[in-house]
């Protein structure tokens, strides 16, 4: 029970610290587990290459809505049509067929339709003929391409004037990881590429751009005026943030990923709903990979280029400074038997970390030393000065 109470409450517990994942300290693990994703998304698309549809390379299809015929069937009834090419048979819904050709020749396709009728032994007028030109593919391709390069100049227009540009780069990059993964998942497991394919593509892009967005909101609320302490670094403070939204970013993606389940399994392999399944296959990959992007990748980039500013490496300096000094005063008080909660001002701790911090000051004569030694002196607490 104790432990379902700890699963129940961990957003709280990350919100506040409780409970950490350090996921930018550890950005080598998950850069290497992205490349080898890439690799093999890119692999497959150079290799495979892309499974075009009907609608963008042309051709013609035909479909029967009720018949007893098998796939095996339809392939050797439009076997003397395909001039070499292999015909591409689907089932559709429980007793349906949809065979594809390259073939897109209007007098052509009704003798295809005519021997498809003969030989699956179904009426001529229940066979459905489509055709479709090779033109309006490439105007789709093009008008896509068009969209996609503007949303991703509007996002980093956008994302420069509402953050900055360090987070409008890392918010890209993100999104491009995004698309190459989903594009080369296409290529490995064969889908055909169909309008739906764009559609949903398009899509993706918007959820993933709007997880990175909540989590960059969260980032820069902790990392506001962080110059002004010495306690964390910028990729603590953004670590930090990344784990306050970590539970959203995973219950929203399960919960957008439960529908569009149901219509890739459901929809489209067991109704056998074309178009569904090439726009749930795009939209289950790309969430998935929107979600890993915007946890794993999008925020590690961020905290590399602010690490990189001349102030956030003062400042990560500062830090590492004050950690030492604490930690000096930590072995003093343990030397001295005198419990952490008490280290701090007691007057053995001070003299051995002053003694330390004496062997740090350059060699400037007695004069600054000894007024080191006064300024220090002065801020030692009342009633616990050296007698």
């Amino acid at each position: 029970m104790s432990r379902f109470s700890d699963l129940k409450n961990i957003g709280v517990r990350l919100h506040h610290g409780d409970v950490s994942f350090d996921f930018v300290g550890r950005k080598k693990i998950w850069y290497s587990i992205s490349a080898l994703i890439l690799v093999l998304a890119v692999g497959g698309l150079l290799g495979r290459g892309l499974h075009e549809g009907i609608e963008f390379k042309g051709g013609s299809v035909y479909t029967i809505q009720d018949t007893s015929a098998s796939q095996g069937d339809a392939r050797k009834a439009v076997e003397p049509f395909t001039d070499g090419t292999e015909a591409i048979v689907q089932k559709v819904g429980g007793s349906g067929l949809r065979i594809q050709l390259a073939e897109s020749d209007a007098d052509k396709t009704k003798q295809i339709s005519a021997a498809i009728a003969k030989d699956l032994k179904v009426a001529p007028d229940k066979v459905n003929t489509q055709v479709v030109g090779p033109s309006w593919g490439k105007e789709i391709s093009k008008k896509a391409l068009q969209g996609l390069v503007i949303f991703m100049i509007l996002v980093v227009i956008y994302l420069t004037f509402a953050f900055e540009w360090r987070m409008a780069v890392a918010a890209l990059v993100a999104l491009i990881h995004d698309i190459v993964i989903t594009i080369g998942v296409y290529a490995l497991v064969g889908f055909e590429v169909t309008p739906g394919t764009v559609i949903g593509l398009l899509t993706i892009l918007g959820y993933s751009l709007y997880d990175t967005v909540v989590v960059f909101d969260t980032v820069k609320e902790n990392t506001k005026n962080i110059t002004k302490q010495t306690k964390r670094t910028y990729s603590e403070a953004a670590n930090a943030g990344l784990n306050q939204t970590l539970v959203r970013s995973i219950n929203t993606t399960v919960v957008a990923l439960l529908p569009v389940a149901s219509l890739l399994f459901v929809g489209g392999g067991l109704l056998g709903a074309g178009m569904l399944k090439d726009i749930a296959l795009s939209l289950f990959v790309g969430l998935a990979a929107g979600a890993f992007s915007s946890i794993f990748i999008a925020t590690p980039i961020l905290a590399d280029l602010k690490e990189r500013s001349p102030e956030m490496r003062l400042l990560a300096k500062k830090v590492a400074q004050r950690r030492a000094s604490e930690a000096k005063a930590a072995k003093a008080a343990e030397a001295a038997g005198i419990p952490a909660d008490q280290a701090e001002g007691h007057p053995d701790v001070d003299e051995e970390t002053e003694a330390d911090e004496d062997e740090t000051v350059p060699a400037q004569g007695g004069a600054a030393r000894a007024g080191a030694a006064r300024g220090r002196s002065r801020t030692r607490p009342a009633g616990k000065r050296k007698r």
